[in-house]
């Protein structure tokens, strides 16, 4: 599984294995509380706003530091403050504490850590593998995030919480400590270095070089703008998921943990297949297929009550998100120089991970004006919709004439 891989990316793969099970554990469990404080969708998908709120304010300096500092030291500094974090969390809800507007804290407060470690661990891993195993490698740590997160963290999350409500927090706190030993055990060099003869600038000029070379090619900026649509509807959808499980669907808690954990499903086998699908579609009509296929899936769940059904369909969109993640991670890793990596990963995220915010504010939104089925309906749309406008831009020819750029 891990030949020619290396014992450094090990290390790496279990603390994002370890953490991945905790954010599965908390991604049932955060939402479930919210549940329990209040019924209102939009104050539900609030949780998610806050959450993705801060790719939008912090995405940029995140990406310019990640690129002056040890990416290997950030990760780990990050993942001892979510541990602190989560763990008041739980500690609050242990002793009677929680509210809605705590919980909007401390979920701003975690999703400003993911800025700082998402855009580090994309970074570092060129450092841990050779450029030609990146797809392999990525497949890999997203097969291990699904089996962690998916299957076991979120069936794990909803069985926990009828246990009592704050040991999924406390017991995610305990993988994030995990996952901080693990990644300041790496041995190596995870300092960006600067191109020979190139002084160092200031962090405003840093910004500017990343979104100039982002925006300078047209392919990865047409992948941001269709993840950025993707994570609109995923968010708006998933934001209100949990009322819709529990008055649509007709199902508790634990329920709710299984419906999510079966993306892993689907999720699982498109991490480990979207090698071979990118080398027998071609990567860029793959990428464009598989958006299509998630659109059909959110019009399916929309159009149904069978809780069998949708679970089948949330399988089929995790199959389809998957490949394109693994794909699309490589394709980044192997374009974007390794010095610009954290600036220019972090403005590609600020499209393409920012919108969740906004999404899931209008998830709420339309959930309450016109029912729980309009969120997904509109994310049906929406993904169809970029899926064939993307294709002048994003297609085999565009992908190949990009790898060729860089020689």
């Amino acid at each position: 599984m891990f030949a020619g891989l290396g014992p450094e990316y090990r290390k790496l793969w279990a603390a994002s294995a370890v953490s991945n099970l905790g954010d599965g554990v908390t991604m049932v469990a955060g939402p479930l509380l919210a549940a329990t404080l209040t019924r209102d969708p939009v104050l539900v998908a609030g949780v998610v706003f806050t959450q993705q709120l801060p790719w939008l304010l912090f995405s940029l300096p995140g990406g310019a530091l990640v690129d002056r500092l040890d990416r290997r030291l950030l990760m780990g500094s990050v993942d001892i403050l979510r541990t602190a974090l989560i763990g008041a969390l739980g500690l609050a809800v242990l002793l009677d504490w929680a509210s809605i507007p705590m919980m909007y804290a401390v979920f701003f407060l975690i999703g400003t850590c993911e800025v700082f470690f998402a855009n580090s661990s994309l970074a570092i891993l060129p450092s841990v593998v050779p450029k030609p195993s990146l797809e392999k490698a990525n497949g890999r740590m997203f097969a291990a995030e699904l089996v962690a997160n998916d299957f076991a963290g979120k069936s794990l999350g909803g069985f926990l919480f009828g246990i009592s409500a704050a040991v999924p927090f406390l017991v995610d706190a305990g993988t994030f400590a995990a996952s901080a030993a693990l990644v300041l055990a790496l041995r190596g060099n995870f300092r960006a270095r600067e191109p020979q003869g190139e002084a160092r600038t200031s962090l405003l000029a840093e910004i500017r070089e990343g979104i100039a070379w982002l925006f300078g090619r047209r392919l990865l900026l047409a992948l941001a703008f269709m993840l950025g649509a993707a994570n609109f509807a995923f968010s708006g959808a998933f934001a209100v998921a949990v009322l819709y499980a529990q008055d649509v669907l007709g199902i508790g808690g634990a329920g709710y943990g299984v419906l999510l954990a079966c993306a892993g499903a689907g999720a699982v086998l498109g991490s480990l297949l979207a090698e071979n699908i990118g080398r027998l579609l071609g990567t860029g009509l793959a990428l464009s297929l598989v958006m299509m296929v998630e659109g059909l899936a959110f019009a399916a769940i929309a159009l149904s009550d069978d809780p069998y059904f949708v679970g089948a369909m949330i399988a089929v969109d995790g199959f389809a998100a998957f490949v394109w993640n693994v794909l699309t991670f490589a394709l980044r890793q192997s374009l974007i120089p390794s010095h610009l990596l954290g600036r220019v990963g972090s403005a590609y995220r600020l499209i393409g991970v920012g919108a969740g915010a906004i999404g899931a504010l209008t998830g709420g939104l339309l959930a309450k004006s016109f029912g729980l089925a309009a969120p997904f309906w509109f994310a049906a749309a929406l993904m169809t919709l970029v899926a064939f406008a993307s294709l002048p831009v994003v297609n085999n020819r565009s992908v190949a004439e990009a790898r060729r750029e860089i020689g």
